[in-house]
C-alpha cells in the first residue's frame, strides 16, 4: 500500500513552532545592533563556529537536495559532481578568504572601486544586485514547490510558502543585520543536516538495504565516475573553472569570509562550512540512489527526475515529520535569503546611497538606508518568485554570469599590471563570446529542429554553410536566449577570451596609477589580526606572522624576493592547503566507501 505524507496537526505544530522560534532567536541576536558596521559585518567578531554555520548555511538552498537526488535517480550516484562541481577549488577558498578582510570594505563593490574605479564599481554592483535579487525570488519559489509537493499540494501553495517564509527572515534580518543572519544560519544549519539524512534510514528499509540497492541497478549507478552521467573529466574540470572564477566575484563572498574575529575564522568558515555541504550532498544522493531501486520494484517509473525528492518524502515520512521536513526546507533558504538581504542592502548603501546621493551621510541614517534598501529589494525577489516558473535555470544563470564578471576580478588580484581597460575587454569579452557561441549551438543542426551538441560539431556546419552561401540562412536558425543551458564549449572559451582581452587591454593602455596599486596590494600585505601602529597607521605586515598571501601577484613567483623565507612566511597558506586537500579525499573515501556496502 502507498504511503502518503499527511500534514496533520503535529506537523502544523512544528511548522509553527519552527517559525516563531526562529524569529525570537533573530530578534534576540539583534538586541545590540546600533550601527551600521554592526549591521552589515557584524563587527567582525564573529567566532570560527558561527562562520562555518554561515558559511554553510548561505551556500546550501532548497533546490539543492530535490536537483541532486533528481539526477542520481536517473543518472547514478556519479552526478554527485553537479554538486560537487566545487569539489576540486574548495582548498582554494583557504586561500582566498584573507582577500576580502584585508581590503577593510563592506562589500566587493568597494573592492572594485579601490582597484579598477568607480565605473567598474557602478557595473560591478549592478550585477550584485540583480544577482542577489534573481537568486531570493528563485529560491524562495524554489522552497515553496517542493514544500507544496511534500504536502501533497492541497495544505499550502508555493505562493504562500513564499509570503511565509519572507516575513520570517525579513523580521529579524531587517532589525539584526549580518549578526542576526550568521547566528540563524548557525542554528538553522542543524536542520538542513537533518534534511540531508532524514529519508535515508526508511529507505532504506523499503528497498532491502544496501544489498537491495545493488540487486535493483545497474553498475553504473554506484561509480564515482561515469560517462553515462553526461559528466566527462572536461566538463568536470570547466565546472571546476566555473566555481573558482565564480566564487570570487560572488557579492556575499566578504560577509562570508570577512566578518569572522580572526582571519583564521574567515578561513576556517569559508573551506570548512562548504566542506560540511559537500558531506550531505553524498546524504542527497543516497536518497536519489533509494528513490531508484525503489522505483524499480515497484515499476512505476516517475514523472520527472526532479519528482525523486518529493516521492522519497510521500513514501518515507511517517505522520509527524511532514512538519519536520517543511521546517528543514525553510531552514534551508532562509539562512541564505537573510544573509542576501543584508548584503543587497550593503551594496545598495555603501555603493550608491552613499557614492552618489549622500556622502555625508552619518552612520545613524547610513543603518536606516541599508535596513530599508534591503528590505525594498527582497520585495522585488518576491514579486520574481511569484512570476518565474523553472527554478534551476536561474540557478545556473547565476552562478554563469558570476563566472563571466569574475574575470577582472581575479585578475585584477593576481596580476598588478590589470587595469580598467583590461576589465572593461575582459568582462564585455567573456559575455559576448558565452553568448555568441551558445547562439550558434541552438541553431539548426540539418534535420528538423535538432541542436548541435558540442561546439565542434557547431563550427564544421557553420563552414559548411559559409562555403555554401548559406550562412545567413543557417545563423537564422538560432535562438536568442537570456539563460542557455550550461555547455563547457562556450563556458571554456568565454574563460579563455576573457582572460585574453584582459592581458591584451591591460597591456596596450596606459597602467593604473602606481600609487593607487601599492596601496590596494599593501592592504593584502598587511594581518588584520593587529591593531594598526599609532604612529604610522600601518598594521604589521602577514610575512611577520607566516601569513602572507600565496595567490597575490602571481607573475611575482618569478622574482627571487618570493622564494625567499617561503615556507616561514606562507606557513599559514601552506599547512590549511594541504589540510584542505586531505579532507576532500576523505570526503571523496568516504562516498566510494558507501557505494561498496552490500556489494
Amino acid at each position: 500500500m502507498e504511503q502518503t505524507a499527511q500534514f496533520t496537526r503535529l506537523d502544523g505544530v512544528v511548522l509553527i513552532g519552527y517559525f516563531i522560534g526562529v524569529m525570537v532567536f533573530g530578534l534576540w541576536v539583534a538586541r545590540r545592533v546600533r550601527s551600521s558596521d554592526r549591521y552589515f559585518l557584524g563587527d567582525r567578531k564573529l567566532r570560527w563556529w558561527i562562520m562555518v554555520g554561515q558559511a554553510f548555511g548561505t551556500g546550501t538552498h532548497a533546490e539543492h537536495p530535490v536537483a541532486q537526488a533528481g539526477a542520481v535517480a536517473e543518472f547514478g550516484f556519479a552526478t554527485i559532481w553537479y554538486q560537487w562541481k566545487n569539489m576540486l577549488i574548495t582548498p582554494f577558498y583557504w586561500l582566498l578568504a584573507p582577500w576580502y578582510r584585508r581590503s577593510d570594505r563592506t562589500t566587493i563593490g568597494e573592492m572594485v572601486e579601490d582597484r579598477y574605479g568607480r565605473r567598474l564599481a557602478m557595473v560591478y554592483t549592478l550585477f550584485a544586485i540583480a544577482y542577489f535579487v534573481f537568486n531570493q525570488g528563485a529560491m524562495l519559489k524554489g522552497a515553496g514547490k517542493a514544500i507544496s509537493v511534500a504536502t501533497g499540494g492541497q495544505a499550502v501553495s508555493p505562493n504562500e510558502v513564499v509570503f511565509a517564509m519572507t516575513a520570517a527572515f525579513i523580521v529579524y534580518s531587517f532589525f539584526g543585520g549580518l549578526v542576526a543572519s550568521a547566528y540563524t544560519d548557525f542554528v538553522q544549519s542543524f536542520l538542513i543536516i537533518v534534511l540531508s539524512v532524514m529519508l535515508i534510514p526508511a529507505g532504506l528499509s523499503r528497498v532491502g538495504g544496501f544489498a537491495g540497492l545493488h540487486e535493483s541497478l545497474p553498475p553504473h549507478f554506484f561509480t564515482l565516475y561515469s560517462e553515462v552521467s553526461g559528466l566527462t573529466a572536461f566538463t568536470i574540470a570547466m565546472l571546476a573553472v566555473n566555481g573558482i572564477v565564480g566564487i570570487v566575484a560572488q557579492p556575499h563572498m566578504l560577509s562570508l569570509s570577512a566578518t569572522g574575529n580572526t582571519e583564521r575564522a574567515g578561513r576556517v568558515g569559508q573551506t570548512y562550512g562548504t566542506f560540511v555541504k559537500r558531506l550531505c550532498t553524498i546524504g542527497w544522493a543516497l536518497t536519489g540512489l533509494i528513490v531508484a531501486a525503489l522505483v524499480v520494484q515497484q515499476g512505476t517509473p516517475l514523472p520527472e527526475g526532479e519528482a525523486a525528492f518529493g516521492f522519497a518524502c510521500r513514501e518515507f515520512l511517517a505522520p509527524g515529520l511532514t512538519g519536520l521536513m517543511i521546517a528543514c526546507i525553510l531552514a534551508a533558504n532562509m539562512s541564505t535569503c537573510s544573509n542576501f538581504m543584508v548584503n543587497t542592502g550593503a551594496l545598495f548603501t555603501r555603493n550608491f546611497y552613499r557614492e552618489y546621493i549622500n556622502p555625508n551621510a552619518s552612520d545613524r541614517q547610513l543603518l536606516m538606508m541599508g535596513r530599508f534598501s534591503g528590505l525594498g529589494l527582497t520585495l522585488l525577489g518576491i514579486l520574481f518568485a511569484v512570476a518565474v516558473e523553472r527554478v534551476l535555470d536561474a540557478f545556473l544563470f547565476t552562478e554563469t554570469i558570476a563566472a563571466l564578471m569574475g574575470v577582472m576580478f581575479l585578475g585584477g588580484m593576481l596580476w598588478r599590471r590589470a587595469n580598467r581597460y583590461g576589465a572593461w575587454a575582459a568582462t564585455l569579452g567573456a559575455f559576448l563570446s558565452y553568448y555568441a557561441l551558445n547562439y550558434l549551438m541552438s541553431c539548426s543542426a540539418g534535420e528538423g529542429h535538432e541542436t548541435f551538441s558540442t561546439l565542434t560539431g557547431a563550427f564544421r556546419e557553420l563552414a559548411a554553410r559559409v562555403q555554401a552561401g548559406e550562412m545567413f540562412a543557417f545563423l537564422d536558425t538560432g535562438a536568442y536566449k537570456l539563460v542557455y543551458p550550461w555547455k563547457p564549449g562556450p563556458f571554456g572559451w568565454a574563460m579563455v577570451v576573457g582572460f585574453a582581452a584582459l592581458i591584451i587591454g591591460s597591456l596596450l593602455t596606459r597602467p593604473e596609477d602606481q600609487e593607487q596599486v601599492e596601496r590596494f596590494f599593501d592592504k593584502q600585505r598587511r594581518t588584520t589580526d593587529e591593531e594598526p601602529d599609532p604612529e604610522t597607521g600601518l598594521r604589521p605586515l602577514a610575512a611577520e606572522r607566516g601569513e602572507d598571501l600565496l595567490l597575490l601577484d602571481l607573475p611575482g613567483w618569478f622574482t627571487a624576493e618570493r622564494w625567499q623565507g617561503f615556507f616561514k612566511r606562507y606557513r599559514e597558506d601552506l599547512v590549511g592547503f594541504v589540510l584542505a586537500w586531505f579532507t576532500v579525499g576523505l570526503l571523496i573515501a568516504v562516498a566510494w566507501g558507501i557505494l561498496q556496502i552490500g556489494k
